[in-house]
């Protein structure tokens, strides 16, 4: 395998533990809203997601209408459900500093916000470390699990992707890197993870962010 020019981080659930938080919040306001949910429902099928696409399914799908500034208020409301409570996975900031001891580019792309990232790598300690490169679905057309934000990400960056890996841990997400061309390594250390569909969606799997050095080759 290859050494990679340029390593792909996804935030949360990658870099932050906030996917548990989020996840309970959102399940709240759509059962609030009308769409009877859960909180493992929403784990499942929107995790990895910008709020915009899971809007937009709901509304195309039922009758239920979340109201045009949904998108607005969930983003207000980060940084109290952030303001406590968030962590750094488990030794991902070990691999991140081999990463940059090797003199390898990498980057953040996730379906949140700068603004959402700013507030949850900013609690962990680890936005120092992301601030020269942080891509959001808010700068392309189209979210996961379309390519377009990881295929935003490289050009900017400057490399192929086949020069490319990604480091993710939602189905949506492994399925936008495999579309971009791009090798995609998925964490499933989280209970509610989907193994079996991160595998489906073509990553390679792995549990422990420090068995992600032994998978990935750096000099």
């Amino acid at each position: 395998m290859a050494i990679p020019k340029l390593v792909i981080f996804d935030c949360d659930g990658v870099l932050v533990d906030t996917e548990n938080l989020a996840n309970k919040r959102l399940a709240e306001w759509l059962s609030e809203a009308g769409f009877q949910t859960t909180f493992e429902y929403c784990r499942k099928n929107f995790s990895g997601r910008s709020m915009a696409s899971v809007q937009k399914e709901i509304e195309e799908t039922t009758d239920v209408r979340l109201g045009a500034d949904f998108v607005e208020r969930w983003n207000a409301d980060l940084p109290d459900l952030f303001a406590h409570g968030v962590e750094a996975i488990p030794h991902v900031r070990d691999f991140i500093e081999k990463v940059r001891a090797a003199g390898i580019a990498y980057c953040v792309a996730s379906s949140a916000r700068v603004s959402k990232m700013h507030i949850t790598l900013g609690q962990t300690g680890l936005l120092p470390l992301f601030e020269h490169a942080m891509f959001s679905s808010t700068m392309v057309r189209r979210g996961k699990p379309f390519p377009d934000l990881f295929l935003h990400a490289a050009k900017t960056m400057g490399f192929a992707p086949a020069d490319c890996i990604v480091i993710e841990d939602s189905v949506a997400g492994t399925q936008a890197g495999i579309a971009a061309g791009m090798r995609v390594f998925s964490y499933h250390a989280d209970p509610y993870s989907d193994p079996h569909g991160l595998e489906e969606a073509g990553g390679i799997l792995f549990d422990d962010m420090r068995e992600l050095a032994e998978l990935v080759p750096i000099p």
